[in-house]
């Protein structure tokens, strides 16, 4: 279940204050539309931890007591916080009840469709741990493999299954910007679907990460065969193999997810940026 459905679920039989950051400036914890409901008892989602979140769900909660419209306050991320950021952040605290989840649903909907799509091909044991761990993760995920039945009966809020025979078959229709990831269950499987890609970048440009797994001796066989098929040596290094970020050592399917899911995240950072940002804390 993601946050936004549990918070959702709670709102049907108690009333919470939504908190949100509105703006910031400078080095802070969370960006701006990142959010927190406080129930009486129990908090769902987060504005980044420590003494700031701390000082928010007292906040939140006292006008649950007090109940009153909605209001926003800056925090100096200070000495006074007890956190060194230096930055600032503006919260705004909104009292939420059963008869606001329409809107809240459709806000939640508005920013889900904003999530950068992922396909995943092939339905084995890496691609099963992934999935699991994207559904917490901002992306849409779109996975296919050609054999029925091999999906899970319950699957993320985010991720959404697909029967495809052939199985590159579904590249012609995948989301432009999508971020491929390639994983069956046969290696022909795998070399059509990479060709299939490489196709659609040639034509439309718009796959701007193409990850397979597997090994450089793997790689090394693809791309002769890739070559034997017209792909031009440029074209070939569109292809990122193996996939996952370096120096995370492990081959069961958890370690390789975390690894993907990281590499993921890190195409996400916009050319130029301190790539260190979305890892700092308070």
């Amino acid at each position: 279940m993601t946050v936004e459905a549990q918070f959702l679920g709670l709102l049907g039989s108690q009333q919470a204050v939504w908190v949100t950051v509105q703006a910031h400036r400078g080095s802070v914890p969370r960006e701006a539309g990142a959010w927190m409901a406080v129930f009486a008892g129990i908090t769902v989602g987060s504005i980044g931890g420590g003494h700031l979140e701390w000082q928010a769900i007292e906040q939140a909660r006292e006008l649950l007591r007090r109940p009153s419209g909605p209001s926003a306050r800056r925090y100096a991320l200070g000495p006074s916080l007890g956190q060194c950021c230096g930055g600032e952040v503006t919260l705004q605290f909104e009292p939420v009840s059963v008869s606001d989840q329409p809107r809240l649903r459709q806000h939640f909907a508005a920013k889900q469709a904003l999530w950068p799509p992922v396909a995943l091909f092939g339905g084995g044991h890496v691609a099963a741990a992934l999935v699991q761990l994207l559904g917490h993760l901002p992306f849409l995920v779109h996975w296919f493999d050609s054999r029925d039945g091999i999906f899970p009966g319950t699957l993320p809020a985010n991720v959404h299954a697909e029967y495809s025979e052939p199985v590159q078959r579904a590249v012609a229709g995948l989301a432009p910007g999508s971020r491929v990831l390639i994983m069956s269950f046969s290696h022909a499987e795998d070399l059509d679907v990479v060709a299939a890609c490489l196709l659609r970048q040639r034509s439309q440009g718009d796959l701007p990460f193409i990850g397979l797994i597997g090994s450089r001796s793997k790689w090394a066989v693809f791309s002769h065969r890739l070559t034997e098929r017209g792909f031009s040596a440029l074209e070939l290094a569109r292809v990122t193999c193996p996939i996952g970020v370096p120096g995370i050592v492990g081959k069961a399917p958890d370690v390789i997810a975390v690894a993907v899911a990281a590499q993921l995240l890190q195409s996400e950072i916009p050319p130029g940026s301190d790539q260190s940002e979305a890892t700092k804390e308070a």
